[in-house]
C-alpha cells in the first residue's frame, strides 16, 4: 500500500525441505508475486503436480488482489469503493460511501483491536502517519536534505486520530469519517489480515501442507508433507550482524508469527533512524524496541499486535499478551537482549 520496498523483501524466512513418502505422491511448489501491499509474496504447498498447485495459487492470488485493492489508501480502482475513496475529501467533507463486507470487516476488527491494546493501534492515526511517510519519502529520495516533520504539524494533525470519527452503517453498509483531517490508514493490519483471510479459504477448503509469507507476514497451514511442523526464522534485527542472520527458529504448524521493527522502512536523519512505527501518544517512531514478533493463531491479529506492542512498555506489553488466548511475543531490546512472554518458548527449536 506505499511506494515498493523490493529490497526488503522477506525478513521472516520459511525454512521447508521436501520430504514425500512412498504412499503420498505430493511434491512441494512454490510461487512468488510481488503485486500486493509492496512486499513479496511467497506461497508454499504440497500438491500431486504442478497444476493442481497452480490453480490453488491463482485462487489465493485473486484473494489477495481483492484485498490489495480494497485496502488501497494511496490510488483507486474502477468499480472499487476502497479506503482511498472514503477518505477523500469533497466541498469540505467525507462523503457516505457504501462498501463491500470485507471493508466493514476490517474496520470491525481494527476498532475492537483498538480497545484491546488501549488505543496503542489505532487505523485512524493516518492524518500523522501520511506526514511521516511524506518526510520519510523525501529523506529517502534525497538524504542530503533529510527532516522530520516539525511537532507543531504532527500535533495539529493529532487533533484528528480519533477513532469514533470512522461511522459504520452496517444495515446499509457504508462507511463515513465524520472529522474531514481524519484519515484511514490499515497500513499495520492489512497485510496480515487479508493473509489470514487467503489461509481461512484454503482451510474451509479442506487445504493443508502450506505457508502463505506476505512479506514477512508468516501464517502457516497445517503441517508438512511428512507431518512435520514448519520451521521458521526469526530474522535478526541487528542488520550489522552478518553472522546470525535469524535470533530464533520457530516450529510451527497452523499459527502465524509477524515481526515488526526499526530496520524496516526508515531513512536517517543527523545519523538517527526514523523507522515507519508511529507512538500514538508520543507522535514519533518508537524507540524501545529493535524488534516485536509475535505468534498468534490469526495472522491479522499478529500483524496489528506487533505494532501495539511496538509502542508499550515492556511491562504493559506482557500484561496484555498474558490475557490474550494463543498469543505470544518476542520483545528484542536496543542492547540486543530478548524479553519472551510466558509460553513463547514451547515454539523454539534448535538449530
Amino acid at each position: 500500500m506505499k511506494k515498493a520496498f523490493l529490497l526488503l523483501l522477506v525478513f521472516i524466512m520459511v525454512i521447508s525441505l521436501p520430504s514425500c513418502t512412498k504412499t503420498d505422491k505430493r511434491q512441494e511448489f512454490k510461487a512468488y508475486y510481488f503485486e500486493w501491499f509492496d512486499t513479496v509474496t511467497i506461497i508454499t504447498g504440497y500438491e500431486e503436480s504442478k497444476d493442481v498447485f497452480d490453480k490453488r495459487v491463482k485462487e489465493i492470488e485473486e484473494i489477495f488482489s481483492k484485498y490489495h485493492k480494497m485496502y488501497d489508501i494511496y490510488t483507486k480502482y474502477q468499480g472499487v469503493n476502497n479506503l482511498a475513496v472514503i477518505n477523500e475529501v469533497k466541498n469540505g467533507v467525507h462523503s457516505e460511501i457504501p462498501v463491500e463486507q470485507e471493508i466493514i470487516d476490517l474496520i470491525k476488527f481494527s476498532k475492537e483491536l483498538y480497545k484491546t491494546t488501549g488505543g496503542k493501534f489505532n487505523i485512524a492515526l493516518g492524518s500523522v502517519l501520511s506526514i511521516w511517510h511524506t518526510y520519510r519519502e523525501e529523506g529517502m529520495d534525497n538524504p542530503s536534505e533529510a527532516k522530520i516533520p516539525p511537532i507543531e504539524t504532527l500535533e495539529s494533525a493529532a487533533q484528528h486520530i480519533d477513532i469514533n470519527s470512522i461511522i459504520l452503517d452496517e444495515a446499509n453498509k457504508t462507511v463515513f469519517i465524520s472529522d474531514a483531517k481524519t484519515k484511514i490508514d490499515v497500513g499495520a493490519v492489512a497485510k496480515g489480515y487479508a493473509c489470514e483471510m487467503a489461509a481461512r479459504y484454503l482451510e474451509d477448503s479442506g487445504v493443508s501442507g502450506y505457508v502463505i509469507n506476505a512479506g514477512g507476514n508468516i501464517r502457516t497451514i497445517g503441517s508438512k508433507l511428512n507431518g512435520d511442523k514448519w520451521t521458521v526464522g526469526i530474522e535478526n534485527p541487528d542488520t550489522s550482524d552478518k553472522e546470525t542472520p535469524y535470533i530464533e527458529y520457530l516450529a510451527l504448524d497452523g499459527q502465524a508469527l509477524v515481526t515488526s521493527g526499526n530496520y524496516q522502512r526508515f531513512y536517517i536523519v543527523d545519523g538517527k533512524n526514523y523507522h515507519h512505527i508511529i507512538d500514538p501518544d508520543t507522535l514519533m517512531p518508537s524507540d524501545k524496541y529493535m524488534s516485536v514478533s509475535v505468534l498468534a493463531n490469526d495472522s491479522g491479529l499478529a500483524d496489528g499486535l506487533s505494532t501495539a506492542l511496538f509502542n508499550m512498555s515492556i511491562e504493559d506489553g506482557k500484561s496484555l499478551v498474558e490475557t490474550l488466548s494463543d498469543v505470544e511475543a518476542l520483545w528484542v531490546l536496543p542492547n540486543g537482549e530478548k524479553v519472551y512472554s510466558k509460553g513463547f518458548s514451547k515454539f523454539i527449536i534448535n538449530k
